[in-house]
């Protein structure tokens, strides 16, 4: 099969597309997965620069967290899924813990059932691609902090893969009081389309010194010391970057299938709407340029490669 993977840490030139990978096998409770759009994220190129080297697979390493794609082959232990299935996931349940050396940037991928959902039915490969990753990062992240209705929020980074579900999350599945999230001025309106009631352009204020504060303030970016001075005495601010002063907390996702599905009436439904950033999709031989762009930070939702091959 044809996959992109890497031998030694370092820049987007580490990366190869290689022609003649063999297709992995699955264990009993596993799907074989053949891959039909698959998204980029952060952690995919912190990984390859080396940053979780002491936990990392072998190499050579492919890539990739999130797909959507349809099951070809199942384990004889499985019993939710079956061959012709559309399904959708992040197909490492630990990624900082046990990261898997097959990732999603190739033809098929081996997947842990559990990991998995079926599509959902009003949106193409393309757009459920971009959701299992960043959904589930805002739900877990939401409910860890104890996010419940009639509360307050911040996002920072709004216009994010994360921080637009999280909006998205507190406001039309939490029942958020009040929801306020931070972007560039290009991206305010944006924001308010995606349900924020206070959009704060962070290139002309600063949210940390302005006289809100919010019961969860929910760090997507990387500023843990701004971030915990807008809580409020009762709040809290979680951190999907890193270490976070008190009263906050930061965590890493546990990957699983059952929040996918059970968010899936929301996503069919279009409460919860999927963001994909303008510069999608990359055809699979430009993963190397869809990295590149990542690694501005200048992204809006989220970068998918597509076809696959």
């Amino acid at each position: 099969m044809k996959a992109w993977q890497y031998d030694e840490y370092g820049d987007v030139n580490v990366l190869k597309l290689s022609s003649d990978v063999p297709v992995p096998t699955i264990n009993d409770d596993q799907v074989l997965v053949k891959v039909v759009a698959a998204a980029l994220n952060p952690v995919d190129f912190k990984r390859r620069q080396g940053y979780i080297i002491a936990t990392d697979s072998p190499f050579p390493i492919i890539p990739g967290h999130d797909l959507a794609g349809i099951v070809v082959k199942v384990g004889s232990n499985v019993k939710s899924l079956k061959e012709g299935d559309e399904v959708y996931g992040d197909v490492m349940e630990r990624a900082l813990a046990e990261p898997k050396q097959f990732g999603t940037l190739a033809e098929y991928v081996p997947v842990d059932e559990k990991l998995l959902a079926l599509k959902p039915k009003n949106l193409d490969f393309l757009q459920a691609a971009a959701i299992p990753l960043a959904i589930e990062t805002a739900y877990e992240g939401l409910e860890r902090a104890g996010f419940s209705e009639g509360k307050s929020i911040l996002v920072m980074n709004g216009a994010g893969g994360v921080g637009s579900f999280a909006i998205q999350l507190a406001k039309h599945v939490f029942g958020a009081s009040k929801v306020a999230a931070t972007s560039s001025t290009g991206k305010i309106e944006l924001l308010k389309s995606l349900g924020a009631d206070v959009a704060i352009d962070y290139t002309k204020e600063n949210f940390e010194d302005l006289p809100d504060k919010y019961d969860v303030v929910y760090d997507c970016v990387g500023q843990p010391e701004k971030a915990v001075k807008a809580v409020n005495e009762t709040g809290v601010a979680v951190s999907i970057t890193g270490p976070i002063p008190e009263p906050g907390f930061d965590f890493v996702l546990t990957a699983n299938g059952s929040m996918l599905t059970k968010l899936g009436p929301y996503l069919e439904s279009g409460k919860l709407k999927v963001l994909v950033d303008p510069k999608s999709p990359y055809p699979f031989n430009k993963v190397k340029e869809a990295f590149t762009y990542l690694e501005t930070h200048r992204a809006t939702g989220k970068i998918i490669i597509y076809p696959i091959p």
